[in-house]
């Protein structure tokens, strides 16, 4: 029977008035689409990490698009990625008639282990980059990474979806590669509904981006419109995308990305109730590797000790759902999805540790709009089915 108190969702944007006020800002001036304020918006996003550009996109998945057709990925490539992230990272390798070499992970960290990167190496021609996904808000081996990637000579495109504000040695996510890519949808550390950052020390990878953003364009529509001289003529110098950010977004963006680092903080601090909560239960709590670093604590992912328990993780996420309290997954692996599986012939056995942290992961709620007492209704809950089963 679901528990008679409001059902607690999974995850929820924290927006204040600056947002809307913002917004209204926006629909007033008469100008929605990409124009000043996304113009604001990069500015404020590349100051923010400390690199030299930030190009706006409609969704990180578009932005991981372009980043991946800047470098040269191309019909017969590859691209070495992790199977324990969302489809959107390989999917936009397929994109551009590219393979997806997937690589097992770090039981610990569920990050992408540099380990098997190296064995795999020698075993494929064409590899043009590696794209490392920073799970949960913990950064990936960067280091290590960037090493095999210099001997390699391949490039770097991070999937940072989950990575704000992540550090790697004190250093932000966003400054260690060639390009990185962020995600602000909805469930997000900063949310802009839809959208995503595409960030870059590269001049020339960002002009060739901001070209494909807007189908190939020479010049983009808020430089014609609003010219003071007749300003009509454009060419199109490559058949591109319909990758830009709205200004209505942007205005989210602007407000969100002031309160970055204090959502982390409120992400940070629940993520230490559960542990501390949680220490004495049958399952593991998320593995922290370098714990001078920044966690942007995206995720909270316990592993059930499925072994010490009678309830399998599918019937404690129905058992939380009776609390009312809403759990997830992070993730189904690439390799036993229909697609993937099928096209590259995958058996559920191939990436071995990714399947162990499958059958026993559940993702907790974790938001700066909790409250303490929501917090409190996820330890109780968890506490109850754990020490019942």
């Amino acid at each position: 029977m679901m528990n008679p108190k409001k059902f607690l969702p999974f995850a929820l944007p924290s927006l204040g008035e600056e947002e809307i006020q913002e917004v209204t800002d926006t629909l007033r001036s008469g100008w929605l689409t990409t124009g000043l304020k996304t113009a604001r918006f990069e500015k404020d996003f590349s100051q923010f990490i400390g690199v030299d550009h930030a190009l706006a996109v409609n969704s990180a998945t578009s932005g991981l698009h372009l980043a991946l057709e800047a470098i040269g990925v191309g019909r017969g490539d590859k691209v070495i990625t992790t199977p324990y992230t969302f489809t959107a990272t390989a999917e936009v390798i397929r994109y551009l008639g590219a393979d997806p070499i997937l690589v097992d992970i770090d039981p610990r960290t569920f990050n992408i282990d540099p380990d098997k990167i190296r064995e795999i190496a020698s075993q494929h021609d064409n590899i043009k980059a590696i794209m490392p996904v920073h799970f949960a808000g913990q950064s990936c081996e960067m280091d290590a990474i960037r090493a095999i990637a210099n001997e390699y000579n391949w490039k770097i495109v991070e999937d940072a979806a989950h990575a704000l504000p992540t550090t790697w040695q004190g250093e932000m996510v966003g400054t260690l590669s060639d390009i990185t890519v962020y995600s602000f949808y909805t469930t997000k550390t900063i949310a802009t509904g839809e959208g995503g950052m595409v960030v870059s020390n590269n001049e020339d990878y960002i002009e060739r981006m901001k070209v494909m953003r807007l189908h190939g364009m020479s010049r983009d529509a808020f430089d014609r419109y609003t010219s003071n001289k007749p300003s009509w003529f454009y060419e199109i110098v490559e058949p591109g995308y319909k990758y830009n950010m709205t200004d209505i977004a942007a205005s989210l963006g602007i407000h969100q990305l002031k309160k970055a680092k204090d959502f982390q903080e409120r992400r940070e601090w629940i993520a230490v109730q559960y542990n501390t909560a949680f220490a004495d239960l049958p399952l593991q709590i998320p593995f922290v590797a370098y714990p001078d670093d920044t966690h942007a604590w995206h995720l909270y992912v316990i592993q059930l000790e499925l072994d010490s328990l009678t309830i399998t993780r599918d019937q404690f996420i129905e058992l939380m759902a009776e609390e009312g309290i809403a759990t997830s997954v992070h993730f189904i692996p690439l390799h036993l999805h229909p697609y993937w599986k099928d096209r590259y012939n995958y058996n559920a056995e191939d990436f071995p540790v990714s399947l162990t942290v499958f059958n026993r992961v559940v993702s907790l709620p974790i938001y700066p709009k909790m409250t303490d007492e929501d917090v409190k209704r996820v330890i109780t809950a968890v506490r109850k089915i754990l020490t019942h089963s």
